[in-house]
């Protein structure tokens, strides 16, 4: 199962947001009781999935040699930078003040499946981030054709 589509929910004043029903569906999926949030590397959001996508990064992570300087910096972040977070019995997690400072929240989140994960948004910057993205789909279309593994 994967996360798909693109909602809008509020954040309390506490830092709580309401993780929509289809995505705690695909993370019961998962066996996954919560989300690991960390701040994304390529945007300006809080990207979040379920504990066996970490556990498959973790194994991609392996794979650098010992002490290296490339294993030792994923490792930070996929380790010193993410956070568990457990559903409350209205579905919401609580987001750290480091994460809704990273992604600039404020009182609404647009919540966005990218498949494997997910990602938190803050809405202006999101609309700014899907039009460029729309244009890169435009030009690299072409690219996506072929057969499906």
């Amino acid at each position: 199962m994967l996360f798909l589509s693109t909602y809008h929910n509020r954040i309390d004043k506490k830092g709580r947001v309401s993780i929509p029903a289809q995505f705690r569906a695909v993370l019961a999926a998962q066996q996954s009781e919560g989300i690991v949030a960390y701040a994304s590397p390529i945007n300006a959001a809080v990207e979040a999935c379920g504990m066996q996508r970490i556990m498959k990064f973790n194994q991609r992570v392996e794979r650098f040699e010992p002490y290296s300087p490339e294993r030792d910096a994923f490792s930070a972040m996929l380790y010193g930078d993410s956070v568990q977070l457990a559903f409350d019995t209205e579905g919401r997690v609580l987001l750290p003040p480091q994460l809704v400072e990273f992604a600039r929240l404020k009182e609404q989140v647009t919540i966005v499946g990218k498949g494997e994960i997910f990602e938190l948004w803050e809405p202006a910057a999101f609309s700014e981030y899907i039009e460029r993205v729309r244009k890169v789909v435009r030009e690299k279309r072409a690219e996506l054709k072929g057969d499906v593994p």
